[in-house]
């Protein structure tokens, strides 16, 4: 009986070039050329990165297990600064004013930023009125708290119109009690045009045949909002969260000037960043740089979880329009 022999199908270069791939033996030439050039380009920005922004942390973290004056030697303290920062009220207050800014601040600018978003999508003139918007954006937080001294004077312009309009007792904006809710009201009024800007940017490329489907639908101005613009805008809403976020964080010369450029400021008007330069530069006092150095990194970690937390909460499928 006979056998019937099938010969091998023969292999094609592109078989044995995939097979070969996949053994690790050999890789696409572009592939090796992309590889090659991948670090040159990248290790000059991975090491000024490193420089500037690791070492310093790394630095800072280990500066925060001792106690230090910058002058003398340093004396091994542990987690002792940490425990220091968990007793001491002014921290507590520091960290409740940086989150009341970080969230309340955020939901009033960003709810601000939408209904402005709104208001000029379709009005003429927008350009004009986005570039007024994000005219304080240019002005530094200096400015502002320096200023309001001026402004917000007992004999200032404020309190002298409110005295014209009949009000006999007019408030008293630079008191103690005042001082915070003046500020976190200027960091709003401040950053508002800022995101407002690179929402409405983000809102002129959604398609207007989007929102004219909308409008055959019966949808009014709300639900074409959040069936339309915020899904589409989604993407560049997490960032402005991201980067609220961590400016949020760092306020600190709107505080540090706040009213007069004379006297430090009230305790109850502190932030976590204010709290970093008192403990390391104070006035009549021994710096204590660990401790400095101790809040620095629970700031950095504070920003850390917010940041992940909302680019967690905030992760959606993309939407192709």
């Amino acid at each position: 009986m006979m056998t019937a022999t099938v010969p091998a199908p023969a292999r094609t270069r592109g078989s044995r070039a995939g097979a070969s791939r996949r053994r690790g033996t050999g890789r696409d030439p572009l592939e090796r050329q992309q590889r090659r050039l991948f670090w040159p380009f990248a290790a000059p920005a991975l090491l000024f990165y490193a420089v500037l922004f690791l070492a310093p942390i790394a630095y800072s973290a280990y500066i925060s297990l001792y106690r230090w004056d910058g002058m003398g030697a340093k004396t091994w303290k542990g987690f002792g600064n940490y425990q220091t920062l968990i007793d001491d009220p002014t921290f507590h207050t520091s960290l409740k004013n940086t989150l009341t800014i970080l969230v309340v601040g955020g939901v009033v600018t960003f709810g601000i930023a939408f209904t402005l978003t709104l208001a000029l999508r379709e009005m003429w003139g927008r350009m004009f009125a986005r570039s007024a918007l994000f005219f304080p954006c240019l002005v530094n937080a200096m400015v502002f708290g320096a200023s309001a001294g001026f402004i917000f004077h007992p004999s200032g312009p404020v309190n002298t119109a409110l005295r014209w309009a009949g009000v006999d007792d007019p408030p008293k904006w630079l008191s103690t009690d005042n001082s915070f809710s003046m500020i976190t009201a200027i960091v709003i009024w401040s950053a508002t045009g800022y995101y407002t800007t690179i929402i409405m940017a983000a809102v002129d490329q959604i398609p207007p045949y989007l929102y004219e489907a909308a409008e055959l639908e019966g949808a009014g101005a709300w639900r074409k909002f959040w069936h339309v613009t915020l899904p589409l805008s989604w993407d560049v809403v997490s960032v402005c969260a991201v980067l609220w976020t961590v400016s949020s964080v760092k306020i600190f010369e709107i505080v540090l000037l706040f009213g007069t450029a004379n006297t430090n400021p009230s305790v109850k008007s502190w932030t976590t960043a204010m709290y970093v330069y008192q403990s390391a530069f104070p006035q009549s006092a021994v710096p204590r740089l660990g401790l400095a150095a101790a809040a620095a990194i629970v700031s950095l970690l504070m920003v850390a979880v917010f940041t992940v937390v909302l680019r967690r909460l905030m992760r959606r499928d993309p939407i192709q329009f």
